[in-house]
């Protein structure tokens, strides 16, 4: 039996997707750029790129690590929820990962975006170089992280009691302590704000928190 067979649907799609824009990327010149997710004040921003961001990666083991949790623990998410409504979840929650990015972004860089903003009214700035204003200060955001972690929380409020052996924790930890615990982390981390950190901290919390938001309404609803 083929290893793919065992994987439900949309998760298996949602990999082979992921794997097929990675390739794309590297033979496909402005592909990131043009696809990748961009500020939301930045004039090279497109609404379907909060879409299209979540189908790509910086880098091999980006998407390696990213796709080996969409596997385990998405697997067994969509199983529990079924392919129509796991696939809403993984979306919701990567629109509700960019939500709190942009949030964090706009919040660390307010003075900076006002500047760029003051200088292309006034006529200093180019079409070109406000473009690359904004680039140089925000680059653009790939990945299905965001989503990941709605995945993750969606895991821990299921199955909060279930074991996992992780190879970097050498004990096997419960689901819910997991997620908090790493929840706890990437606070921490983002808060800390450290100088070359370009990893999207808060789009990983917020993908979690509208995880935790969204099954929670489902749950009041009677839909789950």
């Amino acid at each position: 039996m083929n290893f793919l067979d065992n994987i439900p649907p949309v998760t298996k799609n949602i990999i082979l997707l992921n794997v097929a824009v990675f390739g794309l990327q590297y033979f496909i010149p402005g592909f990131m750029f043009n696809f990748g997710l961009h500020f939301f004040k930045s004039p090279d921003f497109r609404p379907y790129q909060l879409i299209t961001h979540m189908f790509m990666h910086g880098g091999f083991y980006h998407i390696l690590f990213n796709m080996y949790g969409v596997y385990l623990f998405g697997s067994a998410l969509e199983q529990r929820m079924g392919s129509q409504k796991f696939f809403g979840y993984f979306l919701m929650t990567g629109f509700g990962a960019v939500l709190l990015h942009f949030a964090s972004m706009y919040w660390e860089s307010a003075g900076v975006i006002a500047e760029i903003e003051r200088l292309y009214s006034y006529g200093e700035l180019t079409n070109e170089q406000y473009s690359i204003a904004y680039f140089n200060t925000f680059n653009v955001t790939v990945g299905a992280s965001g989503a990941l972690f709605g995945v993750l929380a969606g895991f821990a409020m299921f199955f909060p009691n279930q074991r996992l052996f992780l190879m970097f924790i050498p004990v096997p930890i419960k689901a819910k302590f997991f997620v908090l615990f790493y929840a706890a982390y990437e606070l921490y981390i983002g808060i800390s704000n450290s100088p070359g950190d370009n990893i999207a901290h808060f789009a990983h919390l917020g993908g979690a928190l509208f995880g935790y938001l969204i099954i929670t309404a489902w749950r009041k609803k009677g839909t789950l």
